[in-house]
């Protein structure tokens, strides 16, 4: 029997304001808003006894809000040390990153841990989830975390799991769900804070053609909603269904091209010719 389709997503937006304006009528000023995105000669430099590896070499893009880029490249390509220092998991040897326009040279590690809560959220080839755990309660943690009451968070991952089409799988544990089925609820959990932006490291990596197009087809429509999404990946036809192709080689930005605008529809998720789907359902 198919999997029902995942149901759009409906979050409320953040507010920018307080509920209530003091010193009398709220001003209309219009600023522009930054990128989502800003790395400036960013380098990553790894010591390896008497031995420098250099990861990234002066990386120079933006990423636009509301955009979905994929970043491609072969293994030592920098593809995961770049996704590592986006996600604010590593911090950059050189250069600068600027999320919303927030310097992350700036922020101490407390208030990284707090900027990755609120405003990203993760999604990993190997689903990472907590095992001998419901999905509910796999969903929750990252408001656990946050010290969000337990009746509030509770309903808020059953919201995140309906909008992912695993609303009557809330109680099952991660054995016992498919592969795709796990990264459903991994995807539950980085929406649950509402975040937004998506960075997922090789989403569809362990997954067969068919989950790997229900997982694009739930981040196309998170991205559809407004949602930044950037998505790392060495499979060619996974990053087509993006607006954006950015190849690294050897550290480096390569390629850039755009086959989309960023505030363009994403592409509807076709059949998956990657070789991952050759393994059918022994990868479910």
């Amino acid at each position: 029997m198919p999997p029902s389709s995942p149901k759009p997503m409906r979050w409320r937006p953040a507010r920018e304001r307080p509920l209530v304006e003091r010193g009398g009528p709220p001003r209309r000023k219009r600023t522009r808003r930054p990128p989502a995105i800003i790395l400036r000669d960013v380098s990553k430099t790894y010591g390896l006894g008497q031995i420098q590896v250099r990861a990234l070499r002066n990386v120079t893009l933006q990423i636009a809000r509301g955009d979905f880029v994929a970043i491609m490249g072969s293994s030592g390509s920098g593809k995961s040390t770049l996704m590592n220092i986006l996600g604010c998991l590593d911090l950059p040897t050189g250069g600068r990153y600027l999320i919303d326009g927030v310097d992350m040279r700036d922020l101490d590690e407390d208030d990284l841990a707090d900027l990755r809560n609120r405003k990203i959220g993760f999604v990993f080839q190997s689903f990472n989830l907590v095992a001998r755990t419901s999905a509910l309660a796999n969903v929750e943690l990252p408001l656990a975390y946050a010290g969000v009451d337990r009746q509030t968070r509770r309903q808020r991952a059953k919201e995140a799991l309906a909008a992912v089409g695993m609303a009557q799988r809330w109680h099952h544990q991660p054995s016992e769900l498919s592969g795709g089925q796990q990264q459903r609820v991994a995807v539950a959990r980085a929406l649950v804070t509402n975040p937004t932006m998506i960075l997922a490291d090789e989403p569809t990596g362990n997954l067969d053609s068919r989950s790997t197009e229900e997982v694009l087809r739930i981040f196309a429509g998170l991205n559809q909603e407004g949602r930044t999404v950037v998505l790392i990946t060495h499979e060619p036809d996974v990053a087509a269904q993006a607006k954006r192709v950015i190849t690294l080689g050897d550290g480096r930005v390569i390629d850039d091209r755009r086959t989309a605008g960023v505030h363009d529809q994403p592409a509807l998720p076709h059949h998956q010719k990657s070789a991952h789907h050759l393994y059918g359902e022994s990868h479910r």
